[in-house]
Protein backbone atom coordinates (compact mmCIF):
# COMPACT_ATOMS: atom_id res chain seq x y z
CA UNK A 1 0.00 0.00 0.00
CA UNK A 2 2.79 2.41 0.92
CA UNK A 3 4.58 1.63 -2.35
CA UNK A 4 1.42 2.47 -4.29
CA UNK A 5 1.12 5.76 -2.45
CA UNK A 6 4.72 6.63 -3.25
CA UNK A 7 4.25 5.64 -6.89
CA UNK A 8 1.09 7.75 -7.10
CA UNK A 9 2.90 10.71 -5.51
CA UNK A 10 5.77 10.44 -8.02
CA UNK A 11 3.33 10.21 -10.94
CA UNK A 12 1.42 13.26 -9.67
CA UNK A 13 4.67 15.23 -9.28
CA UNK A 14 5.73 14.23 -12.80
CA UNK A 15 2.35 15.28 -14.20
CA UNK A 16 2.45 18.61 -12.38
CA UNK A 17 5.97 19.26 -13.64
CA UNK A 18 4.90 18.30 -17.15
CA UNK A 19 1.92 20.63 -17.04
CA UNK A 20 4.11 23.38 -15.59
CA UNK A 21 6.73 22.85 -18.30
CA UNK A 22 4.07 22.88 -21.03
CA UNK A 23 2.54 26.09 -19.70
CA UNK A 24 5.98 27.64 -19.45
CA UNK A 25 6.77 26.53 -23.03
CA UNK A 26 3.68 28.10 -24.56
CA UNK A 27 3.95 31.19 -22.37
CA UNK A 28 7.54 31.63 -23.49
CA UNK A 29 6.52 31.02 -27.09
CA UNK A 30 3.83 33.69 -26.86
CA UNK A 31 6.28 36.09 -25.22
CA UNK A 32 8.89 35.46 -27.93
CA UNK A 33 6.28 35.90 -30.67
CA UNK A 34 5.21 39.18 -29.06
CA UNK A 35 8.87 40.16 -28.86
CA UNK A 36 9.32 39.32 -32.56
CA UNK A 37 6.23 41.34 -33.43
CA UNK A 38 7.55 44.30 -31.44
CA UNK A 39 10.92 43.90 -33.13
CA UNK A 40 9.23 43.80 -36.54
CA UNK A 41 7.16 46.85 -35.63
CA UNK A 42 10.28 48.70 -34.54
CA UNK A 43 12.25 47.70 -37.63
CA UNK A 44 9.25 48.45 -39.84
CA UNK A 45 8.92 51.92 -38.34
CA UNK A 46 12.58 52.64 -39.02
CA UNK A 47 12.28 51.24 -42.53
CA UNK A 48 9.06 53.17 -43.10
CA UNK A 49 10.75 56.43 -42.13
CA UNK A 50 13.84 55.60 -44.19
CA UNK A 51 11.76 54.57 -47.21
CA UNK A 52 9.72 57.74 -47.01
CA UNK A 53 12.88 59.83 -46.77
CA UNK A 54 14.45 57.93 -49.65
CA UNK A 55 11.27 58.03 -51.73
CA UNK A 56 10.77 61.73 -51.07
CA UNK A 57 14.42 62.28 -51.94
CA UNK A 58 13.90 60.44 -55.21
CA UNK A 59 10.81 62.54 -55.88
CA UNK A 60 12.79 65.70 -55.21
CA UNK A 61 15.55 64.46 -57.49
CA UNK A 62 12.96 63.86 -60.18
CA UNK A 63 11.71 67.39 -59.65
CA UNK A 64 15.24 68.64 -60.24
CA UNK A 65 15.36 66.62 -63.45
CA UNK A 66 12.02 68.19 -64.34
CA UNK A 67 13.53 71.66 -63.95
CA UNK A 68 16.39 70.60 -66.21
CA UNK A 69 13.87 69.43 -68.81
CA UNK A 70 12.07 72.78 -68.60
CA UNK A 71 15.37 74.63 -69.00
CA UNK A 72 16.24 72.42 -71.98
CA UNK A 73 12.80 73.15 -73.46
CA UNK A 74 13.35 76.91 -73.20
CA UNK A 75 16.83 76.63 -74.71
CA UNK A 76 15.43 74.53 -77.55
CA UNK A 77 12.65 77.04 -78.13
CA UNK A 78 15.20 79.89 -78.55
CA UNK A 79 17.17 77.83 -81.06
CA UNK A 80 14.19 76.83 -83.23
CA UNK A 81 11.64 78.55 -85.41
CA UNK A 82 8.22 79.05 -83.74
CA UNK A 83 6.67 77.31 -86.72
CA UNK A 84 6.98 73.54 -86.60
CA UNK A 85 7.06 73.34 -90.37
CA UNK A 86 10.33 75.28 -90.39
CA UNK A 87 12.04 72.90 -87.93
CA UNK A 88 14.05 69.94 -89.21
CA UNK A 89 14.71 66.66 -87.48
CA UNK A 90 18.45 67.26 -87.96
CA UNK A 91 18.19 70.41 -85.88
CA UNK A 92 16.58 68.41 -83.10
CA UNK A 93 19.36 65.80 -83.24
CA UNK A 94 22.02 68.50 -82.86
CA UNK A 95 20.18 70.23 -80.00
CA UNK A 96 19.63 66.93 -78.16
CA UNK A 97 23.36 66.29 -78.18
CA UNK A 98 24.22 69.81 -77.04
CA UNK A 99 21.65 69.81 -74.21
CA UNK A 100 22.53 66.23 -73.10
CA UNK A 101 19.03 64.97 -73.82
CA UNK A 102 18.24 61.49 -75.11
CA UNK A 103 15.97 62.99 -77.76
CA UNK A 104 13.75 65.99 -78.44
CA UNK A 105 10.29 65.67 -79.96
CA UNK A 106 7.82 68.33 -81.07
CA UNK A 107 4.06 67.72 -80.62
CA UNK A 108 1.65 69.28 -83.12
CA UNK A 109 -2.03 69.71 -82.58
CA UNK A 110 -4.38 68.67 -85.40
CA UNK A 111 -8.10 69.02 -85.58
CA UNK A 112 -8.77 65.68 -83.91
CA UNK A 113 -5.50 64.67 -82.27
CA UNK A 114 -2.07 65.61 -81.04
CA UNK A 115 0.76 63.85 -82.83
CA UNK A 116 4.50 63.47 -82.52
CA UNK A 117 5.32 65.61 -85.56
CA UNK A 118 9.08 66.21 -85.49
CA UNK A 119 11.77 64.34 -83.50
CA UNK A 120 15.46 63.59 -83.24
CA UNK A 121 14.39 59.92 -83.00
CA UNK A 122 12.79 58.63 -86.21
CA UNK A 123 10.85 55.99 -84.23
CA UNK A 124 8.88 58.77 -82.53
CA UNK A 125 7.39 60.24 -85.67
CA UNK A 126 3.73 59.93 -86.47
CA UNK A 127 2.43 58.59 -83.14
CA UNK A 128 -1.00 59.82 -82.08
CA UNK A 129 -1.47 60.54 -78.35
CA UNK A 130 -5.23 60.49 -77.80
CA UNK A 131 -4.93 57.09 -76.06
CA UNK A 132 -2.25 58.24 -73.63
CA UNK A 133 -3.99 58.94 -70.37
CA UNK A 134 -3.58 61.32 -68.61
CA UNK A 135 -0.84 62.64 -70.90
CA UNK A 136 -3.32 63.57 -73.68
CA UNK A 137 -5.32 65.61 -71.16
CA UNK A 138 -2.15 67.42 -70.09
CA UNK A 139 -1.21 68.21 -73.72
CA UNK A 140 -4.62 69.76 -74.44
CA UNK A 141 -4.51 71.82 -71.23
CA UNK A 142 -1.05 73.14 -72.16
CA UNK A 143 -2.28 74.16 -75.59
CA UNK A 144 -5.47 75.71 -74.18
CA UNK A 145 -4.43 77.19 -70.83
CA UNK A 146 -0.62 76.89 -70.72
CA UNK A 147 -0.98 74.99 -67.44
CA UNK A 148 -1.98 71.49 -66.40
CA UNK A 149 -4.64 70.48 -63.83
CA UNK A 150 -3.67 66.82 -63.58
CA UNK A 151 -3.22 66.21 -59.83
CA UNK A 152 0.05 64.35 -60.09
CA UNK A 153 3.35 64.86 -61.84
CA UNK A 154 5.37 68.07 -61.65
CA UNK A 155 3.78 71.36 -62.69
CA UNK A 156 5.86 74.46 -63.40
CA UNK A 157 5.11 77.59 -65.38
CA UNK A 158 4.04 76.50 -68.90
CA UNK A 159 5.44 73.08 -68.11
CA UNK A 160 4.41 69.62 -66.95
CA UNK A 161 6.27 66.31 -66.55
CA UNK A 162 5.24 62.87 -65.42
CA UNK A 163 7.33 60.17 -63.70
CA UNK A 164 9.90 57.88 -65.28
CA UNK A 165 7.99 55.37 -67.36
CA UNK A 166 8.17 53.01 -70.31
CA UNK A 167 7.30 54.53 -73.65
CA UNK A 168 4.82 53.17 -76.19
CA UNK A 169 7.29 54.19 -78.89
CA UNK A 170 10.29 52.45 -77.27
CA UNK A 171 9.54 49.61 -74.83
CA UNK A 172 13.20 48.80 -74.26
CA UNK A 173 14.02 51.67 -71.92
CA UNK A 174 12.55 54.00 -69.30
CA UNK A 175 12.39 57.77 -69.84
CA UNK A 176 11.15 60.97 -68.28
CA UNK A 177 9.53 63.48 -70.64
CA UNK A 178 9.05 67.20 -70.15
CA UNK A 179 6.39 69.19 -71.96
CA UNK A 180 6.70 72.95 -72.46
CA UNK A 181 4.35 75.40 -74.19
CA UNK A 182 4.13 79.17 -73.62
CA UNK A 183 2.03 80.13 -76.64
CA UNK A 184 4.87 81.56 -78.75
CA UNK A 185 5.14 78.41 -80.84
CA UNK A 186 2.60 76.17 -82.57
CA UNK A 187 4.03 73.05 -80.98
CA UNK A 188 4.83 71.56 -77.57
CA UNK A 189 8.49 70.99 -76.89
CA UNK A 190 9.22 67.52 -75.50
CA UNK A 191 12.85 66.88 -74.47
CA UNK A 192 13.42 63.69 -72.45
CA UNK A 193 16.12 61.87 -70.52
CA UNK A 194 16.79 58.22 -69.76
CA UNK A 195 16.34 56.57 -66.37
CA UNK A 196 19.60 54.71 -66.90
CA UNK A 197 21.54 57.93 -67.25
CA UNK A 198 20.09 59.91 -64.34
CA UNK A 199 17.71 58.34 -61.86
CA UNK A 200 19.19 54.83 -61.75
CA UNK A 201 22.52 56.05 -60.38
CA UNK A 202 20.72 57.97 -57.64
CA UNK A 203 18.52 54.98 -56.77
CA UNK A 204 21.46 52.60 -56.66
CA UNK A 205 23.26 54.82 -54.14
CA UNK A 206 20.46 56.16 -51.95
CA UNK A 207 17.21 54.78 -53.34
CA UNK A 208 14.57 52.62 -51.70
CA UNK A 209 15.80 49.39 -53.31
CA UNK A 210 19.32 50.03 -52.00
CA UNK A 211 17.97 50.75 -48.53
CA UNK A 212 15.87 47.57 -48.49
CA UNK A 213 18.77 45.44 -49.72
CA UNK A 214 21.15 46.77 -47.03
CA UNK A 215 18.54 46.39 -44.28
CA UNK A 216 17.85 42.73 -45.13
CA UNK A 217 21.57 42.06 -45.37
CA UNK A 218 22.33 43.54 -41.93
CA UNK A 219 19.36 42.01 -40.09
CA UNK A 220 19.63 38.25 -39.43
CA UNK A 221 15.93 37.97 -38.65
CA UNK A 222 14.56 39.62 -41.78
CA UNK A 223 14.18 37.51 -44.90
CA UNK A 224 12.44 39.97 -47.19
CA UNK A 225 11.06 43.53 -47.39
CA UNK A 226 8.46 44.46 -49.99
CA UNK A 227 6.80 47.78 -50.84
CA UNK A 228 3.37 46.90 -52.25
CA UNK A 229 0.98 48.97 -54.34
CA UNK A 230 -2.32 47.79 -52.80
CA UNK A 231 -4.41 49.06 -55.72
CA UNK A 232 -2.49 47.01 -58.26
CA UNK A 233 -1.52 44.00 -56.12
CA UNK A 234 -4.70 41.99 -56.82
CA UNK A 235 -4.62 42.90 -60.53
CA UNK A 236 -1.02 42.15 -61.38
CA UNK A 237 1.16 44.16 -63.75
CA UNK A 238 -0.52 46.86 -65.80
CA UNK A 239 0.05 46.11 -69.49
CA UNK A 240 -0.98 47.93 -72.66
CA UNK A 241 -0.40 47.34 -76.36
CA UNK A 242 1.66 49.96 -78.18
CA UNK A 243 0.83 51.31 -81.67
CA UNK A 244 3.29 48.87 -83.18
CA UNK A 245 1.78 45.91 -81.30
CA UNK A 246 4.33 45.62 -78.45
CA UNK A 247 3.28 44.83 -74.86
CA UNK A 248 4.13 47.74 -72.53
CA UNK A 249 4.36 47.45 -68.72
CA UNK A 250 4.09 50.53 -66.54
CA UNK A 251 6.55 51.19 -63.68
CA UNK A 252 4.15 53.50 -61.91
CA UNK A 253 1.51 50.76 -61.75
CA UNK A 254 3.65 47.82 -60.72
CA UNK A 255 2.16 45.70 -57.87
CA UNK A 256 5.62 45.55 -56.28
CA UNK A 257 7.01 49.06 -56.00
CA UNK A 258 10.34 48.14 -54.38
CA UNK A 259 12.07 45.17 -52.78
CA UNK A 260 11.50 41.52 -53.62
CA UNK A 261 8.48 39.26 -53.45
CA UNK A 262 9.79 35.71 -53.09
CA UNK A 263 7.80 34.63 -50.00
CA UNK A 264 4.37 34.36 -51.58
CA UNK A 265 1.38 33.09 -49.61
CA UNK A 266 -2.20 32.39 -50.57
CA UNK A 267 -3.53 34.90 -48.00
CA UNK A 268 -1.31 37.79 -49.14
CA UNK A 269 -3.98 39.52 -51.23
CA UNK A 270 -6.53 39.34 -48.40
CA UNK A 271 -3.96 40.59 -45.87
CA UNK A 272 -2.84 43.47 -48.09
CA UNK A 273 -6.46 44.49 -48.67
CA UNK A 274 -7.28 44.29 -44.96
CA UNK A 275 -4.21 46.29 -43.96
CA UNK A 276 -4.89 48.92 -46.66
CA UNK A 277 -8.61 49.33 -46.00
CA UNK A 278 -8.54 49.06 -42.19
CA UNK A 279 -5.28 51.03 -41.89
CA UNK A 280 -3.92 48.52 -39.37
CA UNK A 281 -1.14 45.96 -39.09
CA UNK A 282 -1.85 42.39 -40.12
CA UNK A 283 0.28 39.41 -39.04
CA UNK A 284 0.59 36.04 -40.78
CA UNK A 285 2.31 32.99 -39.26
CA UNK A 286 2.96 30.49 -42.05
CA UNK A 287 5.36 28.05 -43.68
CA UNK A 288 6.54 29.48 -47.02
CA UNK A 289 9.16 27.98 -49.33
CA UNK A 290 9.74 25.29 -46.71
CA UNK A 291 10.59 27.86 -44.03
CA UNK A 292 8.58 28.89 -40.97
CA UNK A 293 8.18 32.67 -41.15
CA UNK A 294 6.11 35.51 -39.76
CA UNK A 295 4.83 38.16 -42.17
CA UNK A 296 3.59 41.57 -41.19
CA UNK A 297 1.71 43.98 -43.43
CA UNK A 298 1.94 47.64 -42.40
CA UNK A 299 -0.03 50.46 -44.06
CA UNK A 300 1.97 53.64 -44.77
CA UNK A 301 0.20 56.89 -45.63
CA UNK A 302 1.54 59.03 -48.49
CA UNK A 303 1.15 62.65 -47.43
CA UNK A 304 2.15 64.09 -50.81
CA UNK A 305 0.76 62.44 -53.92
CA UNK A 306 3.51 60.46 -55.61
CA UNK A 307 3.56 60.17 -59.38
CA UNK A 308 5.58 56.96 -59.05
CA UNK A 309 2.70 54.97 -57.46
CA UNK A 310 -0.61 54.98 -59.35
CA UNK A 311 -3.76 52.88 -59.29
CA UNK A 312 -5.19 51.09 -62.34
CA UNK A 313 -6.88 54.33 -63.51
CA UNK A 314 -3.69 56.33 -63.36
CA UNK A 315 -4.47 58.18 -60.12
CA UNK A 316 -1.88 58.51 -57.30
CA UNK A 317 -2.52 56.23 -54.32
CA UNK A 318 -2.78 57.72 -50.83
CA UNK A 319 -1.36 54.69 -49.02
CA UNK A 320 0.94 51.80 -49.75
CA UNK A 321 1.61 48.59 -47.77
CA UNK A 322 5.01 47.65 -46.38
CA UNK A 323 5.53 43.89 -45.97
CA UNK A 324 8.26 42.36 -43.79
CA UNK A 325 9.08 38.66 -43.61
CA UNK A 326 10.92 37.42 -40.48
CA UNK A 327 12.48 34.01 -39.92
CA UNK A 328 10.54 32.18 -37.21
CA UNK A 329 13.43 29.75 -36.86
CA UNK A 330 15.21 32.08 -34.43
CA UNK A 331 12.21 31.90 -32.13
CA UNK A 332 12.12 28.12 -32.42
CA UNK A 333 15.83 27.90 -31.61
CA UNK A 334 15.33 30.10 -28.53
CA UNK A 335 12.34 27.99 -27.50
CA UNK A 336 14.24 24.74 -27.94
CA UNK A 337 17.21 26.08 -25.99
CA UNK A 338 15.05 27.39 -23.15
CA UNK A 339 12.98 24.20 -23.17
CA UNK A 340 16.11 22.07 -22.76
CA UNK A 341 17.45 24.37 -20.02
CA UNK A 342 14.21 24.40 -18.07
CA UNK A 343 13.85 20.61 -18.50
CA UNK A 344 17.32 20.12 -17.01
CA UNK A 345 16.53 22.49 -14.14
CA UNK A 346 13.19 20.81 -13.45
CA UNK A 347 14.81 17.37 -13.54
CA UNK A 348 17.47 18.42 -11.04
CA UNK A 349 14.93 20.14 -8.80
CA UNK A 350 12.65 17.09 -9.04
CA UNK A 351 15.39 14.69 -7.98
CA UNK A 352 16.45 16.95 -5.12
CA UNK A 353 12.81 17.42 -4.08
CA UNK A 354 12.18 13.68 -4.08
CA UNK A 355 15.32 13.13 -2.01
CA UNK A 356 14.23 15.86 0.42
CA UNK A 357 10.69 14.43 0.61
CA UNK A 358 12.11 10.96 1.22
CA UNK A 359 14.32 12.25 4.02
CA UNK A 360 11.44 14.26 5.52
CA UNK A 361 9.03 11.31 5.40
CA UNK A 362 11.67 8.98 6.84
CA UNK A 363 12.41 11.43 9.67
CA UNK A 364 8.69 11.90 10.28
CA UNK A 365 8.14 8.17 10.44
CA UNK A 366 11.02 7.74 12.86
CA UNK A 367 9.68 10.57 15.01
CA UNK A 368 6.19 9.14 14.86
CA UNK A 369 7.44 5.65 15.72
CA UNK A 370 9.44 7.12 18.60
CA UNK A 371 6.38 8.93 19.98
CA UNK A 372 4.29 5.78 19.62
CA UNK A 373 7.00 3.75 21.38
CA UNK A 374 7.17 6.21 24.27
CA UNK A 375 3.39 6.33 24.55
CA UNK A 376 3.29 2.53 24.53
CA UNK A 377 5.94 2.35 27.23
CA UNK A 378 4.04 4.91 29.34
CA UNK A 379 0.83 2.97 28.84
CA UNK A 380 2.45 -0.32 29.84
CA UNK A 381 4.16 1.26 32.86
CA UNK A 382 0.89 2.71 34.06
CA UNK A 383 -0.94 -0.57 33.53
CA UNK A 384 1.82 -2.44 35.41
CA UNK A 385 1.59 0.16 38.19
CA UNK A 386 -2.17 -0.42 38.44
CA UNK A 387 -1.83 -4.19 38.55
CA UNK A 388 1.02 -3.90 41.07
CA UNK A 389 -1.20 -1.78 43.30
CA UNK A 390 -3.94 -4.40 43.10
CA UNK A 391 -1.50 -7.21 43.88
CA UNK A 392 -0.11 -5.18 46.80
CA UNK A 393 -3.56 -4.74 48.28
CA UNK A 394 -4.23 -8.48 48.00
CA UNK A 395 -0.81 -9.26 49.47
CA UNK A 396 -1.38 -6.90 52.39
CA UNK A 397 -4.91 -8.16 53.01
CA UNK A 398 -3.76 -10.75 55.67
CA UNK A 399 -1.74 -8.11 57.47
CA UNK A 400 -4.75 -5.77 57.47
CA UNK A 401 -6.96 -8.55 58.97
CA UNK A 402 -4.41 -9.38 61.65
CA UNK A 403 -4.07 -5.70 62.57
CA UNK A 404 -7.87 -5.31 62.86
CA UNK A 405 -8.02 -8.46 65.07
CA UNK A 406 -5.29 -7.07 67.34
CA UNK A 407 -7.08 -3.72 67.76
CA UNK A 408 -10.34 -5.58 68.54
CA UNK A 409 -8.67 -7.95 71.07
CA UNK A 410 -7.06 -5.08 72.89
CA UNK A 411 -10.32 -3.14 72.96
CA UNK A 412 -8.76 -0.18 71.15
CA UNK A 413 -11.92 0.78 69.34
CA UNK A 414 -10.93 4.30 68.24
CA UNK A 415 -7.69 3.15 66.70
CA UNK A 416 -9.62 0.34 65.00
CA UNK A 417 -12.11 2.81 63.53
CA UNK A 418 -9.37 5.10 62.22
CA UNK A 419 -7.42 2.22 60.70
CA UNK A 420 -10.52 0.73 59.08
CA UNK A 421 -11.53 4.14 57.69
CA UNK A 422 -8.09 4.69 56.14
CA UNK A 423 -8.02 1.23 54.66
CA UNK A 424 -11.57 1.57 53.30
CA UNK A 425 -10.75 4.91 51.55
CA UNK A 426 -7.77 3.37 49.79
CA UNK A 427 -9.84 0.37 48.72
CA UNK A 428 -12.70 2.61 47.53
CA UNK A 429 -10.30 4.71 45.51
CA UNK A 430 -8.83 1.59 43.94
CA UNK A 431 -12.31 0.19 43.24
CA UNK A 432 -13.30 3.45 41.58
CA UNK A 433 -10.27 3.17 39.33
CA UNK A 434 -10.95 -0.48 38.57
CA UNK A 435 -14.59 0.31 37.72
CA UNK A 436 -13.50 2.63 34.93
CA UNK A 437 -14.47 0.81 31.74
CA UNK A 438 -11.27 1.71 29.89
CA UNK A 439 -7.97 0.22 31.13
CA UNK A 440 -5.99 3.05 29.57
CA UNK A 441 -7.86 5.68 31.60
CA UNK A 442 -7.57 3.60 34.74
CA UNK A 443 -3.82 3.25 34.21
CA UNK A 444 -3.34 6.98 33.59
CA UNK A 445 -5.35 7.94 36.68
CA UNK A 446 -3.46 5.49 38.89
CA UNK A 447 -0.12 6.76 37.50
CA UNK A 448 -1.04 10.38 38.14
CA UNK A 449 -2.20 9.60 41.70
CA UNK A 450 1.23 8.18 42.45
CA UNK A 451 2.87 11.17 40.67
CA UNK A 452 0.83 13.65 42.76
CA UNK A 453 1.93 12.32 46.16
CA UNK A 454 5.59 13.45 46.10
CA UNK A 455 4.54 16.79 44.53
CA UNK A 456 2.11 17.41 47.43
CA UNK A 457 -0.67 17.93 44.87
CA UNK A 458 -4.27 17.38 45.91
CA UNK A 459 -5.32 15.24 42.95
CA UNK A 460 -9.08 14.68 43.05
CA UNK A 461 -11.02 12.35 40.77
CA UNK A 462 -14.73 12.01 40.15
CA UNK A 463 -16.02 9.31 37.76
CA UNK A 464 -19.66 8.61 36.96
CA UNK A 465 -21.26 6.08 34.62
CA UNK A 466 -17.87 4.74 33.59
CA UNK A 467 -18.40 1.04 34.12
CA UNK A 468 -19.39 0.35 30.51
CA UNK A 469 -17.29 2.91 28.73
CA UNK A 470 -17.49 2.70 24.92
CA UNK A 471 -15.00 5.01 23.30
CA UNK A 472 -13.93 4.84 19.67
CA UNK A 473 -10.48 6.20 20.48
CA UNK A 474 -7.15 4.41 20.42
CA UNK A 475 -5.75 3.69 23.89
CA UNK A 476 -2.42 5.30 22.99
CA UNK A 477 -4.13 8.50 21.84
CA UNK A 478 -6.34 8.55 24.94
CA UNK A 479 -3.25 8.13 27.14
CA UNK A 480 -1.48 11.01 25.37
CA UNK A 481 -4.54 13.27 25.60
CA UNK A 482 -5.25 12.74 29.32
CA UNK A 483 -1.56 12.60 30.26
CA UNK A 484 -0.77 15.93 28.59
CA UNK A 485 -3.73 17.71 30.21
CA UNK A 486 -2.97 16.39 33.72
CA UNK A 487 0.77 17.01 33.37
CA UNK A 488 0.02 20.54 32.22
CA UNK A 489 -2.14 21.03 35.34
CA UNK A 490 0.59 19.63 37.64
CA UNK A 491 3.16 21.97 36.07
CA UNK A 492 0.92 24.93 36.81
CA UNK A 493 -0.06 24.13 40.46
CA UNK A 494 3.46 23.30 41.71
CA UNK A 495 4.20 27.06 41.37
CA UNK A 496 1.85 27.76 44.30
CA UNK A 497 1.79 26.97 48.05
CA UNK A 498 0.94 23.40 49.08
CA UNK A 499 -2.54 24.30 50.28
CA UNK A 500 -3.34 25.70 46.77
CA UNK A 501 -2.06 22.76 44.74
CA UNK A 502 -5.39 21.40 43.54
CA UNK A 503 -5.98 19.37 40.38
CA UNK A 504 -9.37 17.79 39.70
CA UNK A 505 -10.33 15.22 37.07
CA UNK A 506 -14.03 14.72 36.36
CA UNK A 507 -15.09 12.12 33.81
CA UNK A 508 -18.48 10.83 32.71
CA UNK A 509 -20.17 9.12 29.82
CA UNK A 510 -23.29 10.81 28.51
CA UNK A 511 -25.56 10.26 25.55
CA UNK A 512 -23.40 10.00 22.48
CA UNK A 513 -20.14 11.32 23.93
CA UNK A 514 -17.51 10.98 26.62
CA UNK A 515 -16.76 14.12 28.62
CA UNK A 516 -13.93 14.81 31.02
CA UNK A 517 -12.89 18.02 32.70
CA UNK A 518 -9.42 18.77 34.02
CA UNK A 519 -9.37 21.71 36.43
CA UNK A 520 -6.50 23.23 38.37
CA UNK A 521 -5.52 26.26 40.39
CA UNK A 522 -4.44 29.16 38.19
CA UNK A 523 -4.01 32.74 39.42
CA UNK A 524 -3.80 34.19 35.86
CA UNK A 525 -6.66 32.18 34.38
CA UNK A 526 -8.37 35.16 32.74
CA UNK A 527 -5.10 36.29 31.15
CA UNK A 528 -4.47 32.83 29.68
CA UNK A 529 -7.98 32.77 28.26
CA UNK A 530 -6.91 35.51 25.80
CA UNK A 531 -3.67 33.80 24.76
CA UNK A 532 -3.12 31.35 21.84
CA UNK A 533 -2.51 28.51 24.28
CA UNK A 534 -3.41 25.80 21.71
CA UNK A 535 -0.90 27.11 19.15
CA UNK A 536 2.22 25.02 18.55
CA UNK A 537 5.25 26.49 20.31
CA UNK A 538 3.29 28.71 22.73
CA UNK A 539 4.15 28.19 26.40
CA UNK A 540 3.55 30.19 29.56
CA UNK A 541 6.20 28.16 31.43
CA UNK A 542 9.35 29.66 29.98
CA UNK A 543 11.93 28.61 27.40
CA UNK A 544 12.48 25.15 28.94
CA UNK A 545 9.11 23.93 27.65
CA UNK A 546 8.34 23.11 24.01
CA UNK A 547 4.80 24.48 24.04
CA UNK A 548 3.44 21.34 22.32
CA UNK A 549 1.32 19.78 25.10
CA UNK A 550 -1.97 21.62 24.52
CA UNK A 551 -1.37 21.68 20.76
CA UNK A 552 -1.13 17.87 20.75
CA UNK A 553 -4.30 17.65 22.85
CA UNK A 554 -6.21 19.89 20.44
CA UNK A 555 -4.94 17.93 17.40
CA UNK A 556 -6.04 14.62 18.97
CA UNK A 557 -9.47 16.01 19.85
CA UNK A 558 -10.01 17.30 16.31
CA UNK A 559 -8.76 14.00 14.89
CA UNK A 560 -11.65 12.23 16.65
CA UNK A 561 -14.22 14.93 15.73
CA UNK A 562 -14.37 16.13 19.33
CA UNK A 563 -14.25 19.57 20.93
CA UNK A 564 -12.13 21.24 23.60
CA UNK A 565 -12.72 24.54 25.28
CA UNK A 566 -11.32 26.56 28.15
CA UNK A 567 -13.64 27.62 30.96
CA UNK A 568 -13.31 29.75 34.11
CA UNK A 569 -16.18 28.78 36.37
CA UNK A 570 -14.43 29.41 39.73
CA UNK A 571 -12.09 32.18 40.87
CA UNK A 572 -8.43 31.31 40.22
CA UNK A 573 -9.39 27.99 38.68
CA UNK A 574 -9.03 27.12 35.02
CA UNK A 575 -10.82 24.15 33.42
CA UNK A 576 -10.35 22.32 30.12
CA UNK A 577 -13.56 20.61 28.96
CA UNK A 578 -13.16 17.85 26.38
CA UNK A 579 -15.95 16.02 24.59
CA UNK A 580 -15.24 12.97 22.41
CA UNK A 581 -18.02 11.27 20.39
CA UNK A 582 -18.52 7.67 21.56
Amino acid sequence: MRRNVWLLAIIMIALLLGVNNTIYYFTTKEALEDSLQHELDSVAKQIEVSIELSRNGAEKYQEQIGRELRAASIATQFALSPNVEDVSNAQLVELAKKLDMVDITLLKRNSDNIVLYKSSNPKELGYKTNTWKPWYQAFNELFDQKEVSVDWGQKLTNFWTGPFEFSTTDTSSVHKWGYYYDGTTNYILDPYVSYDGRQREYDEVTGVSKLISETVKENNTLEEITVINPAMFPLGEKKTISNNGEVVTHMTQNPIVSGTYMFKHQDDQANVKLSYEKNEKVYEDAVINGKHVMKVFIPVDVHEKAASMLDDKGNPINRYVLSLVADYGNIQKSLDKQFVNIAIIIAIVTVLSLIAVYWAVTAYRKSKDELARRAQETYLDEMNSLFQAIRSQRHDFVNHVQTIQSFASLGRIEELKAYASEMTGEIRQMNDIINIGNPAIAAVVRSKILQAEPLMVDFQTDFSNMSKLELGMKSLDLTRLLGNLIDNAFDEVVKYAEDERMVRLEASQKDGHFEFIVSNTCHNAEELANKPIFQAGYSSKGDTHSGLGLHIVKSLVEQYKGTIRLAINEPNVISFIVKIPS
